[in-house]
């Protein structure tokens, strides 16, 4: 019963409320300040996709959909000590994040809840390693094809 109170909760919160939201640039910026960031992704995404760099993974839906919102609350809890306190979330398309960021906003209280402008997928850079072996490998096919392939 909890369970579908609490899924009931996310979704009518998702659909009545609004998260602020921030681009790449401000992103950066709220880092800088040391703003929490919250990546709600997957294990699976994870590792697929990387993640920001400084964010914290605390996923929150499971690869089948399931969540515990006590554990992910106890986890989430331990960077965002009061619900004053401004922090990003964020997951791979904004939509979940829509809905958790509205359900911590509006049913438990936080005031300063921001989403990041189109999800992870957008915000998500390379280390200057993987930039530097992406470049090499892009080398090597121009090199083998005999031209440009970007």
């Amino acid at each position: 019963m909890l369970r579908i109170f609490v899924l009931l909760s996310l979704f009518f919160a998702a659909l009545f409320a609004d998260l602020k939201v921030v681009n790449e640039n401000e992103l950066t910026q709220m880092q800088n300040k040391n703003v929490v960031v919250i990546d709600i992704r997957t294990l699976g995404e994870w590792k697929e996709y990387g993640i920001i760099e400084n964010a914290k993974p605390i996923t929150f839906f499971d690869e089948k959909g399931n969540y515990d919102i006590t554990k992910w609350l106890s986890e989430f809890s331990k960077y965002v000590k009061d619900k004053n306190q401004a922090f990003v979330i964020y997951c791979a398309h904004a939509n979940r994040t829509k809905m958790l960021g509205n359900f911590l906003n509006k049913q438990v209280g936080y005031t300063n809840v921001y989403e990041l402008e189109g999800g992870g997928s957008a915000g998500i850079r390379m280390t200057k390693e993987e930039e530097t072996a992406l470049s090499e490998i892009i080398n090597v096919l121009n090199k083998k094809f005999g031209r440009s392939l970007l």
